[in-house]
C-alpha cells in the first residue's frame, strides 16, 4: 500500500491535494446542508407557533364574540316566560319547560347554573323569590327546571309542605306566564377547560348534573365523567330511564346509582348499583384515582360528609365545587369561633332600626338572617344560600364578614343576611 501511494504521488503530485480539496468541499457542502435543514426546521417551528398563536387568537375572538352576543340576549330584572310543558318525572318531582313570551332567543348559560323566579302566590303579601337549577343543556328557545315538592316533615306537628315547590307542582299549569330572571350562579362546569369530572348528587340535586352531562354530550367532548347519584328507591329515582340510556351509549360516562332504602321490587344491577348512600368510601373503591374535578349538589349533611371525606383523601379544595339551596352548611363555611373570639363577638351590638330594638350578637346563630328571625325582625328570604338576593338588607352602619362566597351581587352598603355575620357593631334597615 505504501509503495502504491508513493508511486501515485511520484507520478501525480497534485493527486493528494485534489482529494483533500474534495474532502473539504464535501464537509463544507454538508455544513451548508445542515444549516439549510436547521433553518428549515426553525422556520417550520416558527410557522407552527404562528399557526398555534393564530388558532388561539381565533378561539379567543370567537369566545369574545359569543360572550358579546349572549350579553345582547340577556336581560335585567324579570322577563315573561310561558310554561310550554309540565312533565312528571317521578313521585313528587315535576319538570317545567319554559319559553320566552317575547319569542326572542335565549342566552346560553353555563351548565350547572340556575334561574330565579319571582312568583305571585295567593295569600302572600309580597312576591316570593326562589332559585332552581336548570336541568338541561342550552336550547335556544327554552329553559328547563325540575322541581321536587317538599312534603311536611313527618316528625313536626302541624308541618306544612314547601310553599313554592307545592305551588309549582300543584298549581302551575301549561300556558301559565311566570316572571324569570336571567341564568346566574358560580356553580358550573367550564367546558372550555373541562377536566375529568366526578358528579355527585342526591335527590333533586341531580338537576345541575344532568345539565352538565347533556352539555358534554352536545359539545361532542369525550371528557371522562363518573356520575354518582343517590335516591331512596326506584320511586324517587329522578331521570332513571334517561340516565341509563345515555350511560349505555357513551363510553366516557360511568353511572353509579345508590339506593338507601330499596324496595323489594328494586333489582340491583338493573335499577341500581349499590345499596346505601353515596359516600367518600364508595368513591375511593370505584375511582381509579382522586385526580378529578368534583361537583356536588344535595342536602347539607350529604355534602358535608363528602367534602370532608374528599379533603381527607387529599383532594385539593379548589377541585371541589358545590351547589347549596337552603340552610345547608357546606365545605367553605367559616370555622366556629374559639372561646376568646366568641366572648369578643358577643359584645357586638345589632340594631334593627325598623324594629326599634338592639341586641347583642349571638355567634351560635351563624348568620344575620337566622339571628334576625330569632329576634322577631323581618327579613325576606329565598334560597338561604346567597344565590337569589332576596335577603339583601341595607347596612346603615357597620361591616360584615361573608361565611361563603356570594352568588347574587350586592350594592355598596348592603349585605346578604343569609350568609354573613357582623364584623363590627351593626345598624340594619330591618
Amino acid at each position: 500500500m505504501q509503495t502504491f501511494l508513493q508511486t501515485a504521488l511520484d507520478e501525480n503530485p497534485g493527486w493528494l491535494a485534489g482529494w483533500a480539496l474534495l474532502a473539504v468541499m464535501g464537509v463544507y457542502g454538508l455544513a451548508l446542508l445542515f444549516g439549510a435543514l436547521r433553518r428549515l426546521y426553525f422556520q417550520r417551528g416558527q410557522q407552527a407557533l404562528a399557526r398555534q398563536w393564530m388558532r388561539e387568537e381565533i378561539k379567543a375572538a370567537k369566545i369574545r364574540t359569543k360572550e358579546a352576543e349572549e350579553a345582547k340576549l340577556s336581560w335585567n330584572g324579570c322577563r315573561k316566560f310561558e310554561v310550554v310543558s309540565k312533565t312528571v318525572e317521578c313521585e313528587n318531582v315535576v319538570s317545567f319547560c319554559l319559553a320566552p313570551h317575547d319569542k326572542r332567543p335565549l342566552p346560553a348559560f353555563k351548565p350547572g347554573q340556575y334561574i330565579t323566579f319571582q312568583l305571585t302566590i295567593p295569600g302572600q303579601g309580597k312576591p316570593v323569590i326562589r332559585c332552581y337549577s336548570l336541568s338541561d343543556s342550552h336550547r335556544p328557545n327554552r329553559y328547563r327546571v325540575t322541581i321536587k315538592k317538599v312534603l311536611p316533615a313527618p316528625d313536626v306537628a302541624d308541618g306544612k309542605p314547601g310553599l313554592v315547590s307545592s305551588y309549582f307542582c300543584d298549581t302551575v299549569r301549561e300556558g301559565d306566564i311566570l316572571d324569570v330572571k336571567a341564568p346566574n350562579g358560580h356553580f358550573y362546569m367550564d367546558l372550555q377547560e373541562a377536566r375529568p369530572a366526578v358528579l355527585i348528587s342526591a335527590g333533586v340535586g341531580v338537576t345541575p348534573m344532568v345539565s352538565m352531562v347533556n352539555a358534554i354530550i352536545d359539545s361532542g367532548l369525550k371528557t371522562e365523567v363518573w356520575f354518582f347519584f343517590g335516591a331512596r328507591s326506584r320511586e324517587d329515582h329522578i331521570f332513571k330511564e334517561y340516565l341509563q340510556k345515555i350511560a349505555a351509549v357513551h363510553d366516557n360516562l360511568r353511572l353509579h346509582v345508590c339506593y338507601s332504602r330499596p324496595e323489594k321490587s328494586d333489582v340491583i344491577g338493573r335499577d341500581y348499583h349499590h345499596s346505601g348512600r353515596v359516600t367518600a368510601e364508595l368513591l375511593k373503591e370505584n375511582l381509579p384515582s382522586s385526580n378529578y374535578d368534583y361537583f356536588l349538589c344535595g342536602p347539607g349533611p350529604f355534602m358535608n360528609s363528602l367534602t370532608e371525606g374528599l379533603t381527607a383523601w387529599g383532594v385539593p379544595e379548589q377541585n371541589i365545587h358545590y351547589e347549596a339551596f337552603g340552610p345547608a352548611t357546606v365545605k367553605k363555611a367559616a370555622p366556629p369561633p374559639n372561646a376568646a373570639d366568641t366572648a369578643l363577638l358577643s359584645k357586638l351590638s345589632i340594631t334593627f332600626s325598623r324594629l326599634g330594638k338592639t341586641f347583642h350578637w349571638n355567634p351560635a346563630s351563624g348568620n344575620l338572617l337566622d339571628f334576625a328571625e330569632s329576634k322577631g325582625a323581618k327579613i325576606e328570604a329565598g334560597c338561604r344560600a346567597g344565590n337569589c338576593g332576596t335577603c339583601v338588607v341595607a347596612l346603615k352602619s357597620g361591616s360584615v364578614d361573608y361565611i361563603t362566597p356570594t352568588g347574587a351581587s350586592t350594592e355598596l352598603n348592603t349585605c346578604l343576611a343569609c350568609i354573613c355575620r357582623p364584623k363590627t357593631d351593626l345598624v340594619l334597615d330591618a
